[in-house]
């Protein structure tokens, strides 16, 4: 009997000891791939034009405010133009107040200023990381007769880590815009 009992215990040790632990699968990373971004200017019935992504639509234009459409990354980047009228300091203010609205979400904001002496484009770019509304805001003028302001923004509850691809794609284009962005006077 005691045999039986001892070789219950060792075979019993042997299966239990030839476990191999269980460990949990990190968890993966969604990898998005977007295609290489090709631009035309557009713009071309406003006081000024720029460089936009083939992959965009201008899905309403008023008063050279425009909505540029992102359908395959569920996002738009809004274009606001404001005529310069003695308020520039207003409107100023303004920008910077819209970006740093969404400080109470964000981890981090980054101000990227943009000099484009040559053609009379000035501006500040914010990149804002976290589970904001707007991952990224911008605004250029000439201090003179314009001033533009943009916004990203998806059509999605802000979740960082998901949308962080498509913010990093657009907000490429939105230096694009910056760049190329001239005024016709």
């Amino acid at each position: 009997m005691k045999h039986k009992i001892l070789f219950f215990v060792v075979v019993t040790m042997l299966f239990m000891g030839c476990k191999e632990e269980v460990l949990p699968k990190p968890k993966a990373m969604l990898r998005l791939e977007y295609p290489k971004a090709e631009y035309a200017q557009a713009g071309p019935d406003c006081v000024y034009t720029f460089d936009k992504n083939t992959l965009s639509e201008i899905k309403e234009s008023k008063d050279c405010s425009m909505v540029l459409d992102y359908p395959m990354m569920n996002g738009s980047i809004y274009l606001t133009y404001k005529p310069v009228k003695g308020n520039l300091d207003t409107l100023l203010v303004d920008a910077q107040k819209l970006s740093y609205e969404h400080v109470v979400k964000a981890d981090n904001i980054v101000e990227q200023p943009f000099l484009n002496e040559e053609d009379g484009v000035y501006g500040m770019f914010y990149e804002v990381s976290g589970n904001a509304a707007s991952q990224s805001q911008f605004y250029v003028t000439d201090s003179i007769n314009h001033f533009v302001t943009g916004s990203l923004y998806f059509y999605a509850k802000p979740n960082y880590d998901s949308i962080l691809p498509a913010a990093m794609y657009l907000q490429n284009d939105i230096r694009r815009i910056m760049e190329s962005l001239r005024w016709k006077n």
